[in-house]
């Protein structure tokens, strides 16, 4: 079974054709200046059409979302919760629930319906979540105070764990690697997470990033590189 996987970014699209645990083929799409409007429309479709896969799974990193309890069952106002994070045209996009029974969270997030409906049109075996979901479940905490980080192209991703249970996830587009820094270290002041009795982990981009984690080592004493993103070896996708 080959499979094909796809990463939703800010203004990019990753995409991966894997068969068991080898991973045959993969590329990086992301938005220029020059782009046309409909640029990830049009590498969907080239991938759809010039590939040749038997499943899908489709991850989210996108910014629309919402963090819940696993126990709050009031779907119906996922959108109005994702509203307070974040712009959001109902009409536009497909609200969908990742639930991590690991940590008893769930998010609702939405995909853009354009990509949705083609996907879904394809009619073959997909399934759809979102990157803090995915994310979180590759996790292994500690009793402690940690800080997850991820890291992607003008974007990143972060969980604040304390005791094994989740205190907060933010995800973040940005262009500057001093705004993440500044948002990590903003937030570890808001939830009283003070630097030298926090541990800190770092994923993904970390050599496109290296401003921010050389930057952050400044700041912190304990900071572990867990994993960088090399060709065909994509944290997101474990």
């Amino acid at each position: 079974m080959r499979k094909l996987s796809l990463l939703f970014t800010k203004d990019g699209l990753q995409y991966r054709i894997s068969k068991n645990k080898s991973v045959l083929e993969e590329s990086v799409f992301f938005v220029s200046g020059e782009a046309p409007g409909d640029f990830i429309e049009q590498k969907l479709d080239e991938i759809f059409s010039q590939k040749d896969f038997d499943e899908i799974s489709v991850i989210s990193a996108l910014n629309h979302f919402t963090l819940m309890p696993a126990d709050f069952s009031r779907h119906e106002l996922g959108f109005d919760l994702i509203s307070y994070n974040s712009e959001i045209n109902r009409e536009h996009e497909e609200l969908m629930l990742a639930v991590n029974k690991k940590f008893g969270v769930q998010f609702y997030f939405s995909l853009p319906k354009k990509y949705y409906l083609t996907i879904k049109s394809l009619n073959k075996p997909t399934r759809f979540n979102f990157s803090g979901e995915q994310f979180l479940n590759n996790l292994t905490a500690k009793n402690q105070k940690e800080i997850h980080i991820n890291l992607y192209h003008n974007q990143c991703e972060f969980f604040a764990l304390e005791q094994k249970k989740v205190i907060l996830y933010n995800n973040l587009d940005v262009n500057s690697e001093v705004d993440f820094l500044y948002f990590v270290m903003f937030t570890l002041s808001k939830i009283g997470f003070g630097t030298d009795e926090t541990n800190f982990f770092v994923y993904g981009e970390t050599t496109e990033n290296e401003t921010f984690i050389s930057e952050l080592q400044k700041f912190v004493k304990h900071l572990k590189i867990v994993f960088d993103n090399i060709p065909k070896k994509n944290f997101i996708f474990t």
